[in-house]
């Protein structure tokens, strides 16, 4: 299963009691965050660095916040939230042609930040889900069947329950304990090597439609783990 890593929230703003009083509520929400002072600094670090969302103050030495957001939108989509004490502005900062996803006014509660951050990333994941292709591996736990790329495999139920365990957490090393233990159900005596026999059947009809995928890899003196794409369950 892959380790969840917190998003890397990017405060840009030059005044530094309010970018330390933006970090504490983003950091006692659980978010990583790097702060940067200087408007010309954040091409780089971007680039080199990239946050998941970006706090950028619209008034910075160097370059200012929208000299920045525009200079940005060539080449990411990074999610911004413009920060500004300069009210006239606001119909600028909504403007498709600057690229900011929303604005927060000068004075602000650190709180209305810290949901507005929730709120952005959220949307984001959702955009990222739709967008997302299917996965080529669909498991239907309630008619016991599978396919790959649209093709039905013909599977024994232990074969079944191995590649739902499997699938579920890809790149999970699973010892052959670990998977008799999702074998059978009722709690038969059997050895590590029915384990083998059976990814070795399950491998074989997996790689008879698609030769070209690694789909499980024996991992020595541990088990085996998932290297193919993650499941879709139905």
């Amino acid at each position: 299963m892959t380790e969840f890593k917190p998003p890397l929230i990017l405060v840009v703003e030059d005044e530094p009691k309010i970018a330390q009083l933006m970090i504490d509520y983003l950091q006692a929400a659980n978010y990583h965050t790097h702060h940067l002072a200087r408007g010309d600094e954040v091409i780089a670090f971007v680039k080199q660095t990239p946050p998941d969302l970006m706090l950028l103050d619209l008034m910075l030495p160097g370059l200012d916040g929208l000299s920045v957001c525009r200079e940005l939108r060539r080449f990411s989509e990074l999610p911004i939230i413009m920060v500004t004490a300069k009210i006239e502005e606001i119909d600028r900062l909504l403007g498709l042609e600057i690229g900011a996803d929303d604005y927060i006014c000068k004075p602000f509660s650190p709180r209305e930040v810290v949901a507005r951050v929730k709120t952005i990333l959220r949307r984001c994941q959702r955009t990222q889900e739709e967008t997302a292709p299917p996965s080529p591996l669909v498991v239907d736990e309630a008619r016991f069947q599978a396919s790959w790329d649209g093709k039905a495999l013909d599977l024994t139920p232990a074969e079944f329950r191995l590649l739902k365990t499997l699938a579920q957490e890809p790149g999970k090393v699973f010892s052959r304990e670990q998977l008799l233990n999702h074998l059978y159900d009722d709690y038969r005596v059997v050895t590590d090597r029915t384990i083998d026999s059976h990814i070795k059947n399950l491998r074989r009809k997996l790689e008879a439609l698609d030769a070209d995928q690694p789909f499980i890899r024996a991992v020595y003196g541990m088990g085996y783990r998932w290297e193919a794409d993650v499941c879709r369950l139905i």
